[in-house]
């Protein structure tokens, strides 16, 4: 129903709810209800917010917003944002970086990362036939990166690219189709978890090459996990935490993400040596199953909640 009646309607939408419950804790995702929550707050109700996001550094990078606008709307919502945050019981943020943001606005903060599930990703059969399929599972908008990876096509002509995801909107759909390398491109739709585990499991390698705007350098994408739970290795964008991140589990390559020919060059060396990138995807399994998965994060947050009630 478009953006501004959803920010405008959702916050009355969740109050009526909310009066309803007898919670102990209040724990919400949106900023558009940042001021619902300073009310109930008020009234004696203990508040998480969670900032999935960094929504300031967001806001730079949003092609709805009009660009001389841009700027004074991400330092009114950071205002806003730290003065109510400030009076709440806690803040659980999404990644390390946008804790560090936090921790000096409320002293009740905690980072709990947004690492697969287990039980969802089971590893891609080893003795399956080595093919050069890629996939990209999620969102496709135009700030992800989507444009370079389509035109990156067109210089490894045995190469596809599975997409599935919702698009940003019918321009940005008309736009990618246009590509001279969308005849490579597999599109599955809008599809749920089983079809996404079938995507996996017929790929060689998952692609997160989102673009270097500000929210996106210290992001840590939910997809590139599920690739590495999957067993899959990954072609990332070249931040310095993704490329840590990749390089410490020995999982993956990196890419510019801007420039077609990079990303074209890292999709071949992914798909040069089939041992080489089986191995690379179980050394991102390894690391999932040890270390970055939901089942560590969930008791942090349970700790977190205990602390608070």
């Amino acid at each position: 129903s478009g953006r501004l009646l959803r920010i405008l309607k959702s916050p009355w939408r969740a109050w009526g709810k909310i009066r309803q419950l007898e919670a102990d804790i209040i724990h919400f995702h949106d900023s558009e209800l940042l001021p619902m929550a300073y009310v109930l707050k008020k009234q004696g109700r203990r508040m998480i917010y969670d900032a999935h996001e960094d929504v300031p550094r967001d806001i730079l990078s949003k092609h709805w917003v009009p660009l001389p606008l841009r700027r004074s709307l991400a330092f009114v919502a950071e205002k806003i944002e730290n003065f109510v945050v400030r009076r709440l019981d806690g803040v659980v943020t999404a990644t390390p970086f946008i804790a560090r943001r936090f921790a000096c606005i409320n002293s009740r903060c905690c980072d709990i990362n947004n690492y697969p599930v287990l039980d969802e990703f089971s590893s891609t059969p080893e003795n399956r036939p080595f093919s050069k399929t890629i996939c990209y599972i999620g969102a496709i908008t135009r700030v992800r990166g989507l444009t370079p990876l389509v035109n990156a096509l067109t210089y490894l002509p045995d190469v596809r690219l599975i997409v599935c995801g919702p698009f940003e909107d019918q321009k940005c759909q008309n736009e990618l189709r246009l590509q001279s390398g969308w005849n490579q491109v597999d599109y599955r739709g809008v599809v749920d978890r089983d079809a996404v585990a079938a995507i996996m499991a017929e790929s060689e390698a998952g692609v997160v090459t989102f673009l270097p705007m500000p929210n996106h350098l210290d992001a840590q994408p939910n997809k590139m996990f599920e690739y590495m739970a999957a067993g899959l290795p990954v072609l990332a964008s070249h931040f310095p935490l993704w490329r840590q991140i990749i390089e410490e589990n020995g999982c993956g390559v990196c890419v510019d993400p801007t420039d077609p020919v990079d990303i074209a060059k890292g999709i071949a060396s992914l798909l040069a040596d089939e041992t080489q990138c089986r191995k690379m995807g179980q050394s991102g399994r390894r690391a999932v199953l040890e270390k970055l998965n939901w089942s560590r994060e969930a008791e942090k947050l349970l700790d977190f909640y205990r602390e608070i009630v």
